[in-house]
């Protein structure tokens, strides 16, 4: 599956999550059989070219989630996970919040 998470650099390591309007880079991960296959770095969203995204994963639940949601993304939020390789752990057991309605 694919996640989208807003990131302030192109650094896999020590990228970490911001608010949308923030973000530098997109991270697309690649998550599958409960490990991160891969990590690619996008300057914005529309660059993918329209490939199909399961989730996006944003800093908060006040953030814009709707166009992730018309989109047919599910849409999560951090709690205090700041990096990448914390997020997707923090994925990977379930323990972001879901947004949405």
């Amino acid at each position: 599956m694919l996640i989208w998470i807003p990131v302030d650099k192109a650094d896999e390591k020590e990228a970490k999550v911001v608010p949308q309007f923030e973000a530098k880079q997109w991270a697309l991960v690649d998550f599958d059989a409960g490990e991160v296959q891969s990590v690619k770095f996008f300057q914005s969203r529309d660059e993918l070219g329209g490939e199909w995204v399961d989730f996006a994963i944003l800093i908060n639940k006040y953030e814009n989630y709707m166009d992730f949601m018309n989109e047919g993304m599910m849409v999560l939020c951090v709690r205090e996970e700041e990096t990448i390789e914390e997020v997707m752990e923090a994925f990977k057991f379930k323990e972001l919040d879901e947004i949405g309605l």
